[in-house]
């Protein structure tokens, strides 16, 4: 689909950040809001256009109204798994409510597709990775079962009002911009403390296994998924287990010191295992992840 204005939620963050950026390298209008609970008003691109408002503010459908974006690419959200552990209501809030709120905005604008950014991480607590699509959810967190509830509310503005959404299940995504403070930073965590000499907390016994995906690699996801209009669910990975203790040894050689660990306690909510299979976004959105993890560390850190 081509498309020349475009309204990216959270674009002051890590990920959606970059996906503004390549709407702006296409030639796109693009309006960025975000209220900066945890985004960068520094990460938003001079060409975009900015607004300050949370997704549950009365303002913004009016502001959607008044932009009219042919794309909607959802990236607002309560991303911490812990903080939904403490505050579930406000975590369902955001992440299901504020979901509809877009969906409900982008609909009335007239707008021809939406992509939402999920979780493929927090959706599978039993069985063998890599977990393909057609695999039950079973979110071990309020984070994991907002995201898939707001899932099935896109999944009724497809079916009801024809808006074409895909949600998108993210696997670990890592890459430039990502702070150490934000949930599933682990990257960037570790490589902050190994640099500053302080110790690296390794949660649980390090051999849990994540799929870490390169920025880059997400954001050209979104793109296939609004070049076709895409509905339904994709997994957004590389297909490859990789260990905590793995990852550490690669920001190691990637920041070129080796970190002072020290083993902490598990953490509620966290999976054993996470590997999603990507086949189905091979297959239909022509998509597949690029960057290799040590070329992407390396990339971050030199």
């Amino acid at each position: 689909m081509a498309y020349k204005k475009a309204l990216v939620t959270g674009g002051a963050g890590f990920i959606g950040s970059h996906v503004a950026d390549a709407l702006l390298a296409r030639g796109v209008e693009v309006l960025v809001v975000d209220d900066l609970s945890t985004g960068n008003k520094k990460n938003v691109p001079a060409g975009a256009t900015f607004l300050k408002k949370s997704i549950l503010h009365p303002a913004f459908p009016r502001a959607v109204a008044k932009f009219k974006p042919e794309a909607v690419f959802h990236l607002a959200a309560q991303a911490s798994v812990p903080v939904s552990v403490a505050r579930p209501a406000e975590d369902a809030e955001i992440n299901v409510v504020g979901t509809i709120r877009v969906a409900e905005a982008a609909h009335a604008a007239g707008a021809r597709c939406l992509v939402f950014a999920s979780t493929g991480g927090a959706l599978y607590a039993a069985g063998t990775p890599p977990f393909a699509e057609t695999h039950a959810p079973q979110p071990l967190s309020p984070y994991g079962i907002a995201k898939r509830a707001a899932e099935e509310y896109l999944a009724f503005f497809t079916r009801h009002h024809g808006l074409p959404c895909a949600s998108l299940r993210y696997a670990n995504v890592y890459g430039p911009r990502q702070t150490s403070g934000g949930e599933g930073a682990v990257v960037p965590s570790f490589a902050d403390a190994i640099r500053a000499g302080t110790p690296v907390v390794v949660h649980g016994t390090g051999e849990q296994t994540r799929d870490f995906i390169h920025v880059d690699d997400v954001v050209a996801a979104n793109l296939a998924a609004a070049d076709q209009l895409a509905t339904g669910a994709f997994h957004i990975g590389t297909g490859k287990e990789t260990s905590v203790n793995t990852l550490l040894a690669a920001v190691e050689r990637a920041v070129g010191k080796k970190a002072d660990r020290r083993d902490g306690p598990s953490r509620a909510g966290d999976v054993d295992r996470s590997c999603l299979d990507v086949e189905k976004a091979k297959r239909e959105l022509g998509w597949a992840a690029r960057v290799a993890l040590e070329e992407g560390l390396m990339a971050m850190f030199l």
